[in-house]
C-alpha cells in the first residue's frame, strides 16, 4: 500500500496540490491519480481520505489523504506546530485505513516532514492486543523514497518510545506487577553499553528511610520495587544529570478511602508517571543523547488491607518530614515525597517528575495538555518549547504560597497528604505538597492524570491508555543536550 498527502487547495479551482512525492507519482501513472481525483468530487478536507486500487502494479492500493493548508505553522492560540499535527493525523488515518484492507506493509510519503509522518504511521498503528486470540494484521510502514530516511528514522524511535508506555500503562495489573515493570525495562535497556538499571528491593528502601512510600506499599501482597537507571550518554560521566522521577502505582484501588468500582480497572494506568519517564530514558539511549540522565521509579500497589495505611496516620519521609494521611487514595504523593528526596542526591541539572496524580488535574485541563508546576522559568521555557514541536502540550500551574498553607496547616504532623479545603484547587495542593520535599533550584512536577488515556481527543492515537507525554520529554532531553554543547 501507499499512503500520499494532498493540501487543500489555495485557490478555488478545487486542483489538487500534491506533495512531492504525490506529483511524481502521479507522473509515473500519467496523471491517472490527478484526474481520478477530480472525478471524485470536491476536494480533501484535513484528515479525509480517497481509496484507490490498481493504479500501479507496486501499490495495488494507494491512499490518499487531506493534509489541511500547506503552509500550516506554528498556530500561536493552540500552542503546537499545527503542521506537524496535520501530518501525524492524516498519516495515521492513511495508514490504518491499508490496515483494514490487511496488507502487510505500507509506504508512507514524508509530507515534507519525515520525522511527523514516522510518528503518524507508527503512533497510529499501535494496539494492545497481546491477550487476544484474534488480533489485527500486523502493518510494517516505511518511508515512501530515500530522501528524508534520518528524520524518518527518528520519528520510529519517538514514536516507539511512546508506545512502549502505552504497552506498559495499558496491560493488565497482573501482568505488570512492580518487579515485572522494573524487569521489562531492564530488559529493554540491556543492548546499551552505557545504561546501568537497579532493581532495588524492599529491604534497600528500608536502609534509605522511605518510610512514606513503604506505608503505600504494605497494604499490598506485592513487594515494592524502586528502580533506578543510569543512561550515561554525557561527554563527561561526571556532568550533572538531568533526573526524571516517576509515580509507579502499578494497580490503585485507593487503599482504605476506596474508589469507586466503576472506572477502576483504569488504575492499572496510575504507573503512567513511571511508565513516561523510563519510556523517555529508553528512547534517549536509543538516539544515543549527549547528556547524563538517571530515572527514579518507586513502584508498589494500593490495596485495602489489615496492613494498609488508614486515614489518620502519620508517616515519616526520608528527609524526616511528618505525614499525616488524611486520604490513602491521595498515595502517589507519598511514593514521589521519597524518590524527590532521594533524587537530591545526584547533583541533578534538573528534576522533573511525572505523575497522573490528580483527578482535578483532569477536571482543569482535560486532555488537552499536561499540568507543569515549577520553580524555574528556564525549565518550563524547555518545557513548553519542546511540546510545541510534539504536539503533546503542556501548561504552566501555579505553586502559590496560598497552596502550601493549605497542606502545611495540619493538626498532626509537618504536612497533610490532602489540602484543608479538600477538593479546591485540588491538583495545585498536590504540587504544593511534593514542594515540600524539593530543594533543588530546577525542579518541574508534571501531573498527566487528565492525559492518562485517550478517547478520540487525539486522532493519531487510538482509544486506550495515551503513553503522554513521552514525547514531550524526549524532545526536552534533546533540547537540554543541545544547551551542554553550546
Amino acid at each position: 500500500g501507499l499512503v500520499l498527502g494532498v493540501y487543500s487547495s489555495e485557490k478555488d479551482d478545487g486542483a489538487a496540490q500534491f506533495t512531492s512525492a504525490g506529483d511524481a507519482f502521479d507522473r509515473l501513472v500519467s496523471g491517472k491519480l490527478r484526474e481520478l481525483l477530480s472525478l471524485c468530487g470536491p476536494p480533501l478536507k484535513k484528515g479525509k481520505t480517497r481509496i484507490f486500487h490498481g493504479l500501479h502494479q507496486d501499490f495495488p492500493s494507494v491512499v490518499v489523504v487531506g493534509l489541511g493548508k500547506k503552509n500550516a505553522g506554528i498556530n500561536e492560540q493552540e500552542n503546537w506546530n499545527e503542521g506537524k499535527e496535520n501530518i501525524r493525523t492524516a498519516v495515521a488515518v492513511g495508514c490504518r485505513q491499508i490496515q483494514d484492507l490487511e496488507i502487510p506493509c505500507v509506504e508512507v510519503d514524508p509530507c515534507g516532514d519525515a520525522q511527523a509522518a514516522a510518528e503518524g504511521a507508527v503512533l497510529g498503528l499501535h494496539e494492545y492486543n497481546e491477550l487476544k486470540q484474534k488480533k489485527k494484521p500486523v502493518v510494517t510502514p516505511q518511508l515512501h523514497g530515500s530522501a528524508e530516511s534520518e528524520a524518518w528514522q527518528k520519528g520510529v524511535i519517538y514514536a516507539e518510545g511512546q508506545n512502549l508506555a502505552r504497552y506498559l500503562m495499558e496491560a493488565p495489573a497482573n501482568y505488570i506487577t512492580p518487579i515485572k515493570f522494573a524487569e521489562h525495562i531492564e530488559q529493554k535497556l540491556r543492548s546499551f553499553s552505557n545504561v546501568k538499571v537497579h532493581i532495588r528491593p524492599e529491604s534497600w528502601i528500608t536502609t534509605q528511610e522511605m518510610g512514606a512510600f513503604l506505608s503505600v506499599a504494605k497494604g499490598s501482597a506485592e513487594p515494592p520495587i524502586f528502580l533506578e537507571i543510569h543512561y550515561s550518554g554525557g561527554a563527561n560521566a561526571n556532568d550533572s544529570p538531568l533526573v526524571f522521577v516517576g509515580k509507579g502505582v502499578t494497580f490503585d484501588s485507593g487503599g482504605i478511602s476506596l474508589k469507586p468500582s466503576s472506572g477502576m480497572d483504569a488504575m492499572r494506568a496510575d504507573m503512567g508517571g513511571a511508565a513516561t519517564v523510563c519510556s523517555a530514558i529508553v528512547t534517549a539511549a536509543a538516539l544515543n543523547l549527549p547528556l547524563n540522565i538517571i530515572g527514579l521509579a518507586p513502584l508498589c500497589e494500593n490495596m485495602p488491607s489489615g496492613k494498609a495505611n488508614k486515614p489518620g496516620d502519620v508517616v515519616r519521609a526520608k528527609n524526616g518530614k511528618t505525614i499525616q494521611v488524611d486520604n490513602t487514595d491521595a498515595e502517589g504523593r507519598l511514593l514521589l515525597a521519597d524518590a524527590l528526596c532521594y533524587a537530591h542526591n545526584f547533583n541533578a541539572r534538573a528534576i522533573v517528575n511525572a505523575a497522573t496524580l490528580t483527578g482535578a488535574m483532569d477536571v482543569a485541563l482535560g486532555s488537552a495538555a499536561a499540568g507543569v508546576f515549577t520553580n524555574s522559568s528556564w525549565l518550563w521555557t524547555h518545557l513548553y518549547e519542546a511540546s510545541i514541536l510534539t504536539g503533546d502540550r503542556v501548561w504552566r500551574m501555579p505553586l502559590f504560597e496560598h497552596y502550601t498553607k493549605q497542606v502545611t496547616d495540619c493538626p498532626l504532623a509537618d504536612v497533610s497528604n490532602i489540602g484543608k479545603y479538600s477538593r479546591a484547587g485540588g491538583a495545585c495542593t498536590a504540587a504544593a505538597f511534593l514542594k515540600e520535599f524539593v530543594t533543588a533550584s530546577h525542579w518541574a512536577h508534571l501531573d498527566i492524570a487528565g492525559v492518562m488515556s485517550n478517547k478520540d481527543e487525539v486522532p493519531y492515537l487510538r482509544k486506550g491508555m495515551a503513553g503522554r507525554p513521552t514525547r514531550t520529554l524526549v524532545e526536552f532531553a534533546a533540547r537540554l543536550s543541545q544547551d551542554s554543547h553550546n
